[in-house]
């Protein structure tokens, strides 16, 4: 038993004085992403069913590559009031109404078929529908 205690111990203060153990692995392989084409977010319907065209009172898209806070509101209650996703549309056929963003050029905002003018960055943006 002496023995086996000896050679034991001989064998882990061997292991732990010598240099790190080689192990050998095999390269992992890496896959490289294969090019993919930006998506191109099809229009979202309305929130009220109307059909999609440019003669609708206002169309929003969100160009950002983050979120956006959006509030739109016409003269009596708030029609939408949240955080839109890169690529989401949002279309109204009311009038008149008061678009309010937290960030206004991450947004593409159409009025009556005509693209406003694109706002500050990281700056509050504000768009007036009227009544047509």
């Amino acid at each position: 038993m002496l023995t086996l205690l000896l050679v034991g111990g001989t064998a882990l203060v061997s292991a732990l004085t010598s240099g790190p153990a080689q192990v050998s692995q095999s390269p992992t392989p890496v896959s490289s992403p294969s090019p993919s084409r930006p998506a191109t977010p099809a229009p979202a319907p309305s929130p009220g069913g109307e059909p999609v065209g440019n003669d609708l009172p206002l169309r929003i898209r969100v160009l950002a590559t983050t979120t956006v806070l959006v509030k739109v509101a016409d003269s009596g209650e708030i029609l939408y009031s949240g955080v839109l996703a890169p690529g989401d549309v949002r279309q109204y056929s009311q009038t008149p109404l008061d678009v309010v963003a937290a960030n206004g050029a991450a947004l593409q905002v159409t009025i009556y078929g005509k693209v406003q003018a694109a706002k500050p960055a990281n700056q509050r943006g504000g768009w007036f529908v009227p009544e047509q």
